[in-house]
């Protein structure tokens, strides 16, 4: 999925010449903190609700009060990973999208791209999560995948999370069966350490609330 299919429709940019009051009231109404500044179909920058209130501004055009604007944005061809790492990198709620031509042609939401990723990842199909803590230099997909299929089950999705204090990472992925004990039991066997293990129907609710967890910490 790249930048231009994740654009929403119902997200209008604000323009320079317009209050700040009336960005901050939009920023309440599509329940979001950022806004993109667009003059014509040229891409100004992302004004954001905390550097409107600060400085007070609500009688002053955003133009007329000289806040910071941030200059961040993906290209409609760039990869839905990208736009994810760059509101994480940023903290952002709202991510402009751009042509080839650097014109803006719409926005996404955090909410928007975190309902596309949950059905990007498979988190909806029936089967299990299992998460493994791993040193980097030993981390092998490959085999991973192979401990699974050895048990007659397959990988649908994985992600990693990782942190530059440690060189552990915890490897998340999602198989197509219910039923662990086996996988687990070959994990063990080849010395991998099983953080946690749970399946859909189990708890669904925890597994959610999991992976909106670990999104918030994705290190792409």
């Amino acid at each position: 999925m790249i930048g231009s299919q994740l654009i929403v429709d119902n997200l209008p940019p604000i323009k320079p010449t317009e209050k700040c009051s009336k960005a901050v009231f939009w920023m309440s109404e599509f329940k979001i903190s950022h806004l993109p500044v667009v003059n014509g179909n040229v891409f100004e920058g992302i004004v954001s609700e905390e550097s409107l209130l600060d400085f007070n501004y609500e009688n002053e055009s955003i133009l007329e009060s000289k806040v910071q604007l941030t200059r961040v944005f993906v290209y409609e061809y760039q990869h839905i990973f990208e736009a994810m790492k760059q509101m994480s990198d940023n903290n952002l709620t709202i991510l402009p999208v751009l042509d080839r031509d650097d014109n803006y042609i719409g926005s996404t939401t955090l909410s928007h791209l975190m309902t596309l990723t949950t059905n990007t990842i498979s988190i909806k199909e029936p089967g299990a999560v299992i998460v493994l803590s791993i040193n980097s230099v030993d981390y092998s997909l490959a085999q991973i995948a192979q401990i699974v299929e050895s048990n007659n089950a397959r990988i649908l999705s994985s992600f990693i999370t990782s942190s530059p204090d440690t060189t552990e990472m915890e490897v998340t992925i999602k198989i197509n069966k219910k039923e662990l004990g086996a996988i687990l039991q070959t994990f063990n066997r080849y010395d991998y350490t099983v953080i946690e293990s749970y399946h859909k129907g189990e708890d669904y609710n925890e597994m959610k609330n999991r992976f909106d967890y670990l999104m918030t910490r994705l290190d792409l």
